[in-house]
């Protein structure tokens, strides 16, 4: 064995990259818990079917600061294309809750919802959704524009991580409650609907409304960050179709379209433009997006502009800043990296467990070539020789695919 080892020059022996060693990473949050409120009142419940009842439903809704929304919708097939069919989703019910009302529409039998949009369209109004995604897409489709709202689910991920951001779990959390899920899978196109269905239809809607105060007294910084008003952030206009999840090409493909149109003039605009893009954006979601932009562009000039967002208050700002620094090999970020292993939020201590095993490793590899799938559909190869993402982003890929990211 010694004989072996004295064939080794020093200079390999500098090449040698030590195997950090794998640390278990704990489950849930394990930050400081707010002890839980008390719930308050029960609201009165008022069903609506009839275009006078929604008017005067839109009459005290509209006098509201807040107003929490939810939507119970069925799936449905529509035929497209010959025979082939795509699932698609039908709006059954839609509950506003406001302090001590809340309003259970009938979206079924009532067929013109736009009244609604003097509520919902009104800037002046926050509308509190839990998880925004499926109903603001579910809303457009009956004609509601949604023109300022706080996704609730989006601030309890950033604040305990992805698996504590549930209605279910936070309501856990604020008020020590279990909620009855037994409902949630009936079918809301039944009519009548029972008395029961009806109370869990709205309890959903107020439980948002309850959650939004408990999480404004303790964690207003994370809502305003989950505050949505759909103005535009300004970016260079490559960069805005890989933040919008809309892109159907790679980074490097789209970088070469640019330069040949003369949007972009040359590589040191490629930094520029993202570096601009991370001191504008404020939309957390985009952000995450343009951290996984600069890592596969592996834009190492940007590394000192990264590594202070390990520190952000934001637990999906420093996930993804760690799994950025980890996909572009950058080990000189392992001293900042090694203290996110005790972070309070799990995805953040998932985050930099991938980043240090990746940056532990010794090869790394540029950009492959685009491959064709059997689909016909391209894929590419970036990064590190085998690089596994952590659990959280194919979470964060699938939110991306449902636009709920």
């Amino acid at each position: 064995m010694n004989d072996k080892i004295s064939h080794i020059d020093s200079e390999q022996l500098d090449n040698v990259q030590p195997e950090l060693p794998e640390t278990v990473v704990q489950p849930g949050y394990l930050g400081i818990n707010v002890p839980p409120d008390q719930l308050p009142e029960k609201s009165a419940r008022t069903w609506v079917d009839r275009p006078e009842e929604l008017l005067q439903a839109v009459n005290v809704l509209k006098q509201a600061q807040v107003v929490a929304v939810d939507a119970e919708f069925t799936q449905i097939r529509t035929h497209i294309q010959g025979d082939s069919q795509s699932p698609s989703h039908r709006l059954s019910l839609l509950q506003l809750a406001i302090e001590r009302h809340c309003y259970v529409v009938d979206t079924l039998r009532l067929h013109d919802l736009t009244p609604l949009n003097e509520v919902v369209a009104n800037h002046a109004i926050t509308v509190l959704l839990h998880g925004a995604g499926s109903d603001l897409r579910i809303m457009a489709e009956r004609g509601l524009t949604v023109a300022h709202y706080c996704d609730l689910e989006a601030a309890s991920r950033s604040i305990f991580g992805q698996q504590e951001s549930s209605l279910a779990a936070m309501l856990r959390r604020a008020f020590n409650i279990r909620l009855d899920k037994s409902l949630q899978r009936t079918d809301w196109n039944r009519r009548p609907l029972p008395p029961a269905m009806v109370a869990y239809a709205a309890r959903d809607a107020e439980m948002t409304l309850a959650l939004y105060s408990w999480l404004n007294q303790h964690y207003g910084w994370a809502l305003k960050m989950h505050e949505h008003t759909n103005q535009l952030e300004p970016v260079a206009a490559w960069i805005e179709p890989f933040l919008n999840g809309t892109s159907s090409v790679s980074v490097e493909t789209a970088v070469a379209e640019a330069k040949a149109r003369g949007i972009i003039q040359d590589d040191a605009q490629i930094a520029s433009d993202c570096r601009t893009a991370l001191l504008e954006l404020k939309q957390l979601m985009h952000r995450s997006r343009l951290l996984r932009l600069i890592a596969d562009l592996t834009l190492v000039q940007l590394v000192p502009d990264i590594e202070p967002l390990l520190q952000a208050p934001s637990s999906d700002e420093r996930a993804a800043s760690a799994r950025a620094l980890g996909r572009m090999g950058v080990r000189e970020a392992q001293p900042l990296l090694q203290p996110l292993l005790q972070d309070p939020v799990h995805d953040v201590r998932k985050s930099a467990q991938t980043a240090l095993r990746n940056l532990g490793r010794k090869e790394t590899r540029a950009p492959g070539p685009p491959s064709r799938l059997i689909d016909g559909a391209r894929s590419w190869t970036i990064g590190e020789v085998g690089n596994l993402d952590d659990d959280n982003d194919w979470k964060a890929r699938l939110r991306t695919m449902m636009g709920d990211a």
